[in-house]
């Protein structure tokens, strides 16, 4: 598929149709969004809207989530409408968080990534204490709690174990020193790859690509041809390098408290 072909499809089954583990899809108007069930962050994942509509658009899902007495992200991808979202979305509050890239591969049998020999001292994660070990490298890394963040992944393997594989990279005293995780949307093309972050001690020895690589097997063997990930500026070389295309750039806009 060319990029326009990709966009399509991943903005139908990745923004439109989704159903998130965990969450309840709702459709109000033009906008679609993520409820959370176990009280994590719920999503705005899609909207289409025109200049006209847009302030009201804005205003009722604020007072939707107001009223629930939570916060929300509205994730905001560069080519919707109208141009000027995001500078709506700032006006009313919305901490507009650091630009991503939009990247989609096709997988086919021979993609290289689906030949990278995994090494043993990556192994896949089922359980809450594994989740707990990767939670404390991430806050060691970031410097900030994760522990809603892991009481989410939690709840997600808990739910649906079939489509939430998580996946750790251990040094040879057995801590986690990178890991990473990917949905299997049941219904969709996509897995999407989320995490992938290294104790800076252990950069640059093969990790991130075992661990992108995993995952590619275990997506190819479940039948899902196209990888998706909201890259960083550290990681999108890496995986254009592997084959990965740029469809746009994102924005996780989150609401004001």
């Amino acid at each position: 598929m060319n990029k326009a072909a990709l966009l399509e499809v991943f903005n139908r089954e990745q923004r439109i149709d989704i159903e998130y583990p965990g969450s309840m899809r709702e459709v109000d108007g033009p906008v679609v969004r993520q409820v959370s069930l176990t009280g994590t962050r719920h999503y705005i994942t899609y909207s289409n809207l025109n200049e006209e509509q847009a302030d009201a658009i804005i205003d009722a899902q604020i007072a939707y989530f107001k009223a629930r007495g939570e916060q929300f992200e509205w994730k905001l991808y560069d080519y919707d409408q109208p141009t000027n979202l995001q500078e709506k979305l700032r006006a009313r509050g919305f901490d507009i968080g650091e630009a991503e890239a939009l990247l989609v591969m096709e997988l086919h049998e021979d993609h290289p990534l689906l030949a990278v020999d995994i090494p043993d001292t990556i192994r896949p994660i089922s359980d809450d204490a594994g989740i707990d070990e990767i939670m404390a490298m991430e806050e060691e890394i970031w410097n900030e709690p994760h522990d809603v963040f892991g009481m989410g992944l939690k709840a997600d393997l808990k739910n649906d174990p079939e489509s939430l594989k998580i996946y750790a990279a251990y040094n040879a005293d057995g801590r986690v020193v990178s890991a990473a995780w990917m949905y299997l949307q049941e219904g969709t093309s996509f897995g999407s790859l989320w995490g992938g972050s290294t104790l800076p001690n252990y950069r640059g020895k093969g990790l991130y690509t075992s661990l992108l690589a995993v995952r590619a097997q275990e997506a190819w063997k479940r039948g899902y041809t196209l990888l998706t990930v909201d890259a960083s500026p550290m990681s999108r070389p890496i995986l254009e390098k592997r084959g990965f295309l740029c469809l746009g750039i994102t924005y996780p806009c989150l609401s004001p408290e």
